[in-house]
């Protein structure tokens, strides 16, 4: 199977679990009366946005690049998973903020609730499959917003995880309180998630570098090739785009070795830095270690 027909598939089918879980959170949220479980699905809510977001980001950055967009439509995804965190931030306020309500004026729920538990059980093992499935994509196609995605349906598996344990408490111990308490603990966990995220894909929108780890990576390449010709380097710039990773940096070579040579070893050190960090777009100008040659 194609990469990109692969990747839109996965955000389909997270579109599709995440409406079918919105639509049997709330049911048994209104049932039971249980804050959690309605707080759940405003949560689940957030995570169908996110999901349709990222299949248009997969569909607009899939399009090859064009006379207005000369360097692809990458940042689609970018922007995509910029917006899946606001998305995720907005959710654990508001769930802060009901449950808050109810533990300062009071809530009826029902402490019997079969159905409820059986709606949390089902979601948290729908989005263990579909994050994983994600995730698996997401790695192999290096997508940002896939990615995102699919730390925003994990979220959605603790915090489901933790409802049903409050419920199952609730219905031993017919405490009630627990709902809102655990309500709130649920979204300060979904808050953390949302702050990376939404951290993390602003720095590529604002072309911040590459992790420290890839640049690493990136210094010893290079420097595994200084026995072989290459004297040195210098202006190592990176960003995220998208699925891909930009790179561009000068070579020092000595200052009578042959363009073809310094071609060639510009070639192999493109195709080592591939092998270490994925789909990359590597620019690299050769120069002569010469001050002479060099001066402006």
């Amino acid at each position: 199977m194609r990469i990109e027909t692969e990747k839109k598939l996965a955000a389909g089918l997270s579109i599709t679990s995440n409406a079918v879980i919105i639509v049997l959170k709330l049911i048994a949220g209104i049932v039971s009366g249980s804050i959690s479980i309605i707080s759940e699905a405003i949560h689940s809510l957030s995570d169908f946005l996110a999901s349709v977001l990222t299949f248009f980001a997969v569909m607009r950055s899939s399009e090859p690049a064009d006379k207005n967009h000369p360097y692809g439509h990458g940042r689609y995804e970018d922007m995509s998973g910029f917006i899946e965190g606001g998305l995720i931030v907005f959710a654990a306020v508001f769930i802060i903020y009901e449950a808050g309500k109810k533990l300062f004026f009071g809530f009826s729920m029902e402490a019997e609730n079969i159905l409820g538990i059986s709606v949390m059980a089902f979601a948290v093992v729908a989005n263990f499959l579909v994050s994983f499935y994600l995730f698996y994509v997401a790695k192999k196609s290096g997508s940002v917003s896939l990615y995102a995605d699919g730390e925003h349906l994990r979220t959605d598996i603790w915090s489901s995880l933790g409802v049903l344990i409050g419920l199952i408490l609730i219905k031993l111990t017919g405490i009630t309180i627990l709902d809102p308490v655990i309500a709130i603990i649920v979204a300060l966990f979904i808050l953390h998630t949302g702050v990376k995220i939404s951290k993390t894909t602003l720095n590529n929108l604002l072309d911040g570098s590459l992790p420290a780890e890839d640049l690493t990576e990136i210094e010893n390449v290079i420097k595994s090739f200084e026995k072989e010709g290459v004297i040195g380097f210098k202006n190592l710039k990176s960003r995220r785009v998208g699925p891909s990773k930009e790179i561009e940096f000068t070579l020092l070579f000595p200052e009578d070795m042959t363009i073809a040579c310094c071609h060639g070893f510009c070639d192999d050190i493109e195709e080592k830095i591939a092998e270490k960090l994925g789909a990359c777009s590597i620019s690299i100008h050769a120069e002569p270690d010469c001050p002479k040659c060099t001066k402006k």
